[in-house]
């Protein structure tokens, strides 16, 4: 009897395991329900022993389970760094580039410069994921990441772009002039929804805006901002978004408590790939990024 396992068992393994279900493993895996049932219960078959415990909630590794799971997680982590290090072999500036963002980012700071981009660096393809969720570098969800944050990741090395500053915004009055400063009690306001991670805004519009000021939430910053632009309230913006904009006018100073920097980031295993090289140059001399941020 073969007793052996292929690779793709043990991805079966893991899949299972972290999704906790079938139906999960299988989303995760790419395959049905149905198919994971056969591939598990091969599986099971060809070791002679039970890798789940089957309950209502979920399925539950047995010890062998936990021991084909460590197997399977220690295979993925020498495989993906064994692939990082063989993209960083490359010489030349070509290829596919997969860069990670968020969307508010994306349209009021980097749209024109990838823009440029491309005309510089014709032959790299860049895949752009817009998402307000952190990917995992380290697992090649994605090759750079563009994004907010206190300090990066240990495992990550970077460049802080600059400062991102944040402050209040109104829309202007229909002859174009700046509307009078108001008390924050005395304004409409639009704010997070209790669903968006930032935890520095929220604890802000709690210590500055009225509960009863504030009518509408929305759990995106481009949300916030389409509000604002339609001229439901004041809100709180990133200057690089809402400072160019005509329809709007700052009102107040900037807030010094939501600085945040912004920071390009790759894993250490690529940064000496010639593409991810190039796209990290330009990014990191970009004097549109530059302008937006200091103005």
């Amino acid at each position: 009897m073969n007793t052996s396992l292929s690779w793709d068992d043990y991805r079966v393994v893991q899949a299972i395991a972290e999704a906790g279900s079938l139906a999960g493993g299988g989303r995760h895996a790419g395959v049905s329900h149905p198919t994971m049932l056969r591939r598990l219960n091969a599986i099971e078959a060809t070791l002679g022993v039970r890798v789940f415990e089957r309950f209502r909630t979920g399925y539950v590794p047995t010890p062998a389970g936990e021991e084909l799971l460590a197997a399977a997680r220690a295979m993925s982590e020498l495989t993906e760094e064994t692939e990082r290090k063989l993209v960083g072999q490359d010489l030349r500036p070509a290829g596919l580039v997969r860069l990670t963002t968020t969307d508010t980012l994306l349209v009021g700071l980097l749209a024109r410069p990838i823009a440029r981009f491309r005309k510089e660096h014709p032959e790299i393809t860049l895949h752009v994921s817009v998402s307000n969720n952190v990917f995992d570098l380290s697992r090649r969800e994605a090759d750079i990441a563009i994004r907010p944050a206190a300090s990066p990741e240990p495992h990550l090395v970077g460049r802080r772009l600059g400062v991102i500053r944040l402050a209040a915004y109104l829309r202007r009055s229909r002859g174009g002039s700046d509307p009078e400063p108001r008390a924050a009690d005395a304004l409409a306001w639009i704010g997070p929804a209790p669903a968006m991670r930032y935890e520095e805004l929220h604890a802000w519009m709690s210590r500055n805006v009225p509960e009863a000021a504030c009518g509408l939430r929305l759990d995106t910053l481009l949300g916030i901002y389409a509000a604002a632009r339609a001229g439901t309230g004041a809100a709180v913006l990133p200057a690089y978004l809402a400072g160019t904009d005509g329809d709007l006018h700052r009102a107040g100073e900037y807030i010094d408590d939501l600085d945040v920097d912004l920071w390009l980031l790759v894993h250490p295993d690529l940064r000496r790939t010639a593409r991810i090289m190039a796209t990290l140059d330009f990014f990191a001399h970009s004097e549109e990024i530059r302008q937006a941020l200091s103005s």
